[in-house]
């Protein structure tokens, strides 16, 4: 076993550097920008939500209390005639990138950390490169990528929305498990 202390750079630097191609995936190659779209009635859309003054948060259309509520006519009606969705508010104000790259950030240190955990509890000092790197690049793979599926599955994700997040966990993945693999205690 390799203790985790011994571990802080790959964890640290494999944290960096998924960093910088989560920037590269958005901000340069500009992948995601598709991935939304807008309302033909924003402005309309907006004015309801103004008026309704919904606290931040997420919510479903049409909303019921339970599944027995869905066999009741008026509800089924809403079900029918649409629209049918699961949305999130933000608070208002500007998004300011700072706190949320920060909070990603320590995201990615956590995702880390944890791979480290899987990988020294696995894997003795010494391991080769590929060894380390398939229980790394795992490891990494299942945490950036996985979530994605039940997003699609109950939330309406758009699965073309889906698969291009589990890409990009894909070559999360891979940047890690490339780090942890060249950083491994020998």
């Amino acid at each position: 076993m390799v203790a985790l202390a011994q571990l802080w750079l790959p964890i640290f630097l494999s944290a960096v550097l998924v960093f910088v191609a989560s920037s590269l995936v958005h901000m340069v190659i500009k992948w995601h920008n598709s991935d939304y779209g807008r309302l033909p009635n924003e402005e309309e859309v907006r004015a309801v939500f103004q008026k309704g003054n919904a606290a931040p948060g997420q919510y479903v259309v049409p909303w019921c209390i339970d599944q027995k509520e869905m066999n009741n006519p008026d509800v089924l009606k809403k079900y029918t005639e649409g629209p049918v969705g699961i949305f999130y508010l933000l608070k208002p104000g500007r998004p300011t990138m700072g706190p949320l790259l920060g909070k990603w950030f320590v995201y990615l240190l956590v995702v880390s950390f944890f791979t480290a955990y899987v990988a020294s509890r696995t894997l003795p000092a010494g391991t080769d490169y590929l060894k380390v790197f398939q229980v790394a690049g795992a490891t990494g793979f299942i945490a950036y990528s996985l979530g994605a599926i039940p997003s699609a599955i109950w939330m309406g994700k758009p699965w073309r929305v889906a698969c291009k997040e589990i890409a990009d966990g894909l070559l999360y993945g891979l940047v890690m498990a490339g780090t942890f693999g060249w950083l491994w205690p020998r």
